[in-house]
């Protein structure tokens, strides 16, 4: 009997300790709930309907042409190939406001391209 007495009381014991460990858990499990994030709910899916006809795309209108900003070598050629019996030197940097320097070089260039020729001294006309 005696054995028997022992054996309940470290039962009741144990019985105590286990009901406040689950009181601290179900106290735990109500403070995860309160502070549980909100989970997205999933969408229900979406039933499958015949495909609408695609809207037509109204066509944008091209943008502004920029305007081609011709090179230093262009401009002059464009001069000379205006003139039949050709072009000074002095009249190119008065038409061009390009310095001396400037006109030789390009005039250099067009020569060595073919596409002017000289006429006398300092006269330029269109090859």
């Amino acid at each position: 009997m005696k054995n028997l007495k022992r054996t309940l009381q470290s039962v009741n014991k144990d019985i105590t300790a286990l009901s406040k460990k689950v009181d601290r858990m179900i106290a735990a499990v109500g403070k995860l709930e309160k502070a549980k994030p909100k989970v997205a709910k999933r969408k229900p899916a979406k039933k499958v309907t015949a495909k609408k006809p695609a809207k037509k795309v109204t066509a944008k209108k091209p943008a502004a042409k920029k305007s081609i900003q011709l090179t230093a070598a262009d401009t002059v050629f464009g001069i000379i190939k205006k003139r039949k019996k050709g072009i000074g030197t002095a009249e190119l940097m008065e038409k061009t406001g390009f310095d001396q320097k400037k006109t030789y070089n390009i005039v250099y260039k067009l020569k060595k391209q073919g596409k002017i020729k000289s006429a006398g001294k300092g006269v330029y006309v269109k090859a």
